[in-house]
């Protein structure tokens, strides 16, 4: 095994095609596809099943290309540094679901470096694309939640995919909304209250199950529910339609605006924020610095 055929397996996993990964790599189609059979017989595993629609991988094969994605990253980085002569920049890259909080911590996070110094990379998304992108290596750490109805079933996926989560501090339930919000000034704020309230939700897209749920108590039953993509839009809805969100109660006005704030709800229900990350492997300098500022952040 080599670490030729370890990037054609990545680029080909990439393109989904062995003709793109053949002219990307600069190799002749049949090489390309003797090489990879030379790779399974060593192996004594088939990685791709070669079909009308494409190129697709098994399953012993998904979860090889997680360690070939590791192994080409190490000798990209080898190589420039080595070989090249040159010093390599700094990488990371996290992906979290919709929490300001996170973003303002990368933010701090990129404000140590030096213009040139680095390469990072942010990924606000939906749930599911947080754990597919730290799972597929486009992210080393994922920011999430988890609570008394999530937890066995997200919990359960990430093992499956050789991840794990790592708690960082549990919170009350709050309500977020605008400080025009006829609510805003309570003390507390119970379920009843927000009856008459359309209750704002971020959408999942295909994966929209209650499990994936970016909010807390999201099987409950609601008068009013409006669905949004992005952060942004959701704040609009907020001041425009007295929309409210349930969260940790963690919020940044520096990146939300000074309008908006958050009331504790009247339960005893909790979430922990955590992060998720691959098994086994220990994280990077850049993601012990994130993970040290998310902390401040109780």
């Amino acid at each position: 095994m080599t670490l030729t055929q370890l990037q054609y397996v990545v680029t080909i996993a990439d393109t989904k095609s062995m003709n793109k990964a053949a002219s990307l790599l600069y190799v002749s189609q049949p090489a390309l596809s003797g090489a990879i059979k030379e790779l399974e017989e060593e192996l004594a595993t088939q990685i791709f099943i070669r079909s009308n629609k494409g190129i697709i991988l098994t399953t012993e094969g998904e979860e090889f290309l997680r360690y070939a994605r590791q192994m080409v990253e190490l000798g990209n980085l080898v190589e420039e540094r080595f070989v090249s002569k040159s010093i390599a920049k700094k990488k990371f890259s996290v992906s979290m679901q919709h929490y300001s909080f996170a973003v303002e911590a990368f933010i701090e996070l990129a404000k140590g470096f030096e213009v040139g110094e680095y390469e990072l990379a942010v990924h606000e998304t939906k749930t599911h694309e947080v754990i597919d992108n730290v799972k597929n290596y486009r992210s080393e750490l994922g920011v999430i939640y988890i609570d008394d109805f999530n937890e066995k079933a997200i919990l359960k996926i990430l093992d499956e995919n050789e991840l794990e989560f790592v708690p960082l501090y549990d919170c009350g339930i709050s309500v977020f909304l605008s400080k025009n919000h006829p609510l805003a000034g309570r003390d507390k704020i119970a379920m009843e209250e927000l009856a008459d309230y359309p209750v704002l939700s971020f959408e999942q897209g295909d994966k929209n199950s209650f499990y994936f749920a970016e909010e807390v108590m999201s099987t409950l039953s609601y008068k009013q529910i409006i669905k949004a993509d992005d952060r942004a839009t959701m704040l609009n809805l907020m001041t425009g339609l007295n929309g409210y969100t349930l969260c940790s109660g963690i919020i940044c006005q520096d990146l939300n605006g000074g309008i908006y704030t958050s009331v504790p709800l009247d339960t005893e229900d909790t979430m922990t924020i955590g992060y998720i990350k691959r098994k086994n492997i220990p994280l990077s300098m850049l993601g012990k610095q994130y993970i040290e500022i998310l902390k401040q952040y109780k």
